[in-house]
């Protein structure tokens, strides 16, 4: 639904200000004025369309670049709408303001039955206009929110509402397009730029806000794997996600030239607010009960806002065949997408659960694995935060030689905003040290940048170096004495590594990384692709480190020929090992199972980014072996 109320957000908002022309009509069409003030002309349409689409091309800008005129549009309008109000509550009907009275709501039911309780769908839109343009403000704090509120936007919003009310009581024909008719002449066209500008900030919080909700849904494994752009170094959370824009642009284009008319667009975007108002309300009795444990507190607030908000959803189900529809069907959709990718990622990693490689297998094999080990490090990546995924043993049988240094990458994502640098590497050992093989668990919150393949690689040498140290030091801590070579896992600091890491690490010049390349044990072809990588790659190629093995005659020889060995895997290269995934319903699953894996699953991971591609690994150094998934 929140997906939804993007998509109807910015229809609504720009149709609604663009709208305001149709008063001046002649000007639009050669001398001819349209009298239907509820369906848009043609140009109307037109207009609105180009708005949204010039709204939806700037997002790969950022917010940033234009936030700055945020505030001071919003101010502006602020003060507009409530000097239009304050003139129309003096010009036409100064009493209008014993409207404030709860008394007049009471008679007004007592009055109307069910034709009023049908109505009050049509409030929403005074609720939804007002979410949506200040969308941005949960940046500040909740006292800042809450005295924005009190202060300056309620009070401009009851004295605009009263001031409408007021013009309609003298000018009850003037219903279906009040605001602007409202507004004096002398100051139409300002109030006209100003609203729609205002629109646009409103549509812009509400767009940069799914994108938020869509990496988040995507960290926790329940959306398909998307671009996602960082728009700004300096200010956390601003992100771009360029498929999400397209789509939503594309939606939003089609209820505007579909609808044409603002009356069953804002009877669809007040069922989407509604529900989402009325799910919070639901989500936010359970933080009650179980985060706050003020379990005594939940009832009556679920009872308070619970049922107001139950009554106006209720209204707004009464207008499903007009214009309710949209929001349903798009929720049905993005949920349908969302099981289906999260229930396929299920299965698959259930396979991987259920299928390790044994251990025993592996000591049997020897510390060569029953190939040739090669100088290098090979980074094999693996939702398995324990045991050896089946992929490994296609590694081990199809392939003639393996890397001397093994390393088990574990990307994990946690349903936490931000993991602090210090938590983010667990390390630990598979097999026995002859085996040089490996287990790195990288943590990120739901929230966090991942890191680009030198950080990263720099960092993981520096953790399995510290790994090694610590085991030798403290073995009993480590469980080295254990019989489960798995079990020995240490959380790395970043901050440890930095101030007392094992290692030197020292920048390369240009003629020591040329001398590295040729001197490696790379073929030739595979050295000049190197080369050819790192002309079109010059950040990588200066930020290029070698490590050192520090003089300290103290050290045990076991874990210095260790550390000498891994420092010489890391000069000759670093190789991601990656599985190419191909999941396939058994045959004896139900029909609803083959639909999901084979077809829905199917199609969502061919056409959604790769898995590599997201991880930011590069591909002169990715190797995949292909596997089939039976599930």
């Amino acid at each position: 639904m929140v997906i939804g109320d993007s998509v109807l957000t910015p229809a609504i908002s720009v149709l609604s200000a663009v709208s305001g022309l149709q008063k001046h009509g002649n000007k639009l069409t050669d001398g001819q004025l349209y009298f239907d003030l509820t369906s848009f002309p043609g140009e109307i349409i037109l207009i609105s369309c180009v708005i949204l689409v010039g709204l939806f091309a700037l997002q790969h800008c950022g917010t940033h670049k234009v936030a700055f005129m945020f505030a001071p549009i919003v101010c502006i309008w602020l003060f507009a709408i409530f000097t239009v109000g304050l003139y129309n509550i003096i010009c036409w009907n100064p009493k209008v303001v014993c409207a404030l009275s709860p008394y007049y709501i009471v008679k007004f039911f007592k009055d109307t039955g069910k034709e009023g309780w049908i109505s009050i769908g049509g409030i929403l839109l005074c609720i939804t206009g007002t979410e949506a343009m200040f969308a941005d403000i949960g940046h500040f704090t909740a006292f800042s929110i809450r005295l924005a509120f009190v202060s300056t936007v309620y009070p401009c919003l009851i004295v605009q509402y009263l001031g409408q009310a007021a013009f309609l009581s003298k000018n009850i024909s003037q219903i279906p397009n009040s605001f602007y008719d409202s507004v004096p002449d002398a100051v139409f066209w300002p109030v006209f730029v100003i609203a729609t500008l205002a629109a646009i900030v409103g549509s812009q919080g509400v767009i940069t806000a799914t994108f938020s909700i869509v990496k988040q849904c995507h960290a926790l494994q329940c959306f398909p794997r998307v671009k996602i752009v960082h728009t700004s170094k300096h200010i956390h959370g601003q992100i771009y996600i360029p498929e999400i824009n397209w789509i939503l642009m594309i939606l939003t284009l089609a209820v505007t030239i579909g609808f044409q008319d603002t009356t069953l667009i804002g009877n669809a975007y007040g069922l989407a607010f509604m529900t989402v108002m009325l799910m919070t309300t639901l989500l936010m009795t359970f933080v009650i009960i179980f985060v706050w444990q003020r379990g005594i507190l939940a009832t009556p607030f679920l009872v308070v806002f619970g049922s107001i908000e139950a009554v106006y959803l209720s209204s707004a189900l009464m207008k499903v065949l007009q214009g309710g529809w949209v929001p349903i069907m798009l929720s049905i959709i993005f949920m349908v997408i969302m099981y289906v990718w999260h229930y396929g990622t299920r299965k698959k990693y259930s396979f991987d659960l259920h299928n390790k490689v044994s251990m025993k297998w592996i000591l049997g094999l020897g510390p060569s694995l029953g190939i040739v080990r090669v100088p290098g490090i090979g980074l094999i990546y693996s939702d398995l935060a324990t045991g050896v995924p089946a992929i490994f043993s296609h590694f081990v049988t199809n392939l003639p030689a393996f890397h001397k240094v093994l390393v088990f990458v574990c990307v994990k994502s946690v349903p936490v905003p931000h993991v602090s640098p210090e938590e983010q590497f667990l390390i630990g050992r598979i097999c026995p040290r002859p085996y040089r093989m490996y287990r790195c668990i990288v943590r990120y919150g739901y929230k966090d940048v991942t890191r680009d393949e030198a950080d990263f690689e720099n960092q993981l040498i520096r953790s399995i170096a510290e790994f090694i140290q610590m085991e030798a030091v403290e073995p009993q801590i480590l469980g080295v004495e254990s019989s489960s070579y798995d079990a020995r896992m240490a959380v790395i600091s970043n901050i440890s590594v930095q101030s007392v890491s094992s290692l030197i690490m020292s920048e390369q010049d240009n003629a020591e990384v040329n001398e590295t390349i040729q001197n490696s044990t790379k073929s030739s072809t595979l050295q000049s692709l190197r080369s050819v990588h790192d002309d079109h790659n010059m950040q990588a190629r200066r930020r290029r480190v070698r490590f050192q093995l520090p003089e300290t005659p103290a050290m045990d020889p076991e874990v210095r020929d260790e550390l000498l060995e891994l420092i010489e895997a890391k000069e000759a290269g670093v190789a991601y090992i990656m599985g190419h995934y191909y999941i396939k319903a058994r045959r004896s699953s139900s029909v609803l199972k083959k639909l999901a894996i084979d077809i829905g699953y199917s199609f969502l991971r061919k056409n959604c980014r790769g898995r590599a591609v997201a991880l930011n690994v590069p591909h002169i150094s990715l190797i995949e072996v292909g596997m089939i998934y039976y599930v």
